[in-house]
């Protein structure tokens, strides 16, 4: 421990570009995919604002256990079905994935593709049945 702080010391222009690239990497990382919602937080766009719930897991991971009236696009096969999705470009599109990996890169998909309105769900589906939320098997 000793030893960090030495290095800490002798070292300020390396550190501190560290610091500045490591903030700039979170601030990149979070904004990629659009801001994230908590589980209830979907609940309440769900049922009040109509909100698409958009699940990007393999249709066999779908069809374990899904939120209910989500559409399953497997984020792999997502630039090629994004005009499915046309009809809900000015709703507000939750992306949802297994636990919150691949909601970025979708988030991204989407509002290049000109949605106005899309958030990921904060820790996936997987954090969903963490808070006992309903699933559907299909």
């Amino acid at each position: 421990m000793e030893t960090l702080f030495e290095f800490l010391g002798n070292h300020p222009f390396l550190v501190g570009t560290f610091g500045v690239l490591l903030l700039l990497f979170i601030r990149n990382e979070a904004s990629r995919g659009g801001a994230s919602v908590s589980p209830q937080e979907l609940v309440n766009l769900v049922n009040h604002e109509d909100a698409l719930v958009l699940d990007v897991r393999d249709s066999g991971e779908f069809s374990e256990g899904h939120i209910v009236k989500s559409v399953n696009i497997p984020h792999g096969s997502l630039t090629q079905r994004i005009t499915e999705l046309n009809k809900y470009k000015e709703k507000p599109v939750v992306v949802a994935c297994k636990m919150g990996q691949n909601a970025g890169s979708a988030g991204t998909t989407l509002r290049k593709a000109g949605f106005t309105n899309v958030s990921r769900l904060a820790g996936g589906i997987a954090e969903w049945r963490n808070q006992n939320l309903p699933v559907v098997k299909k």
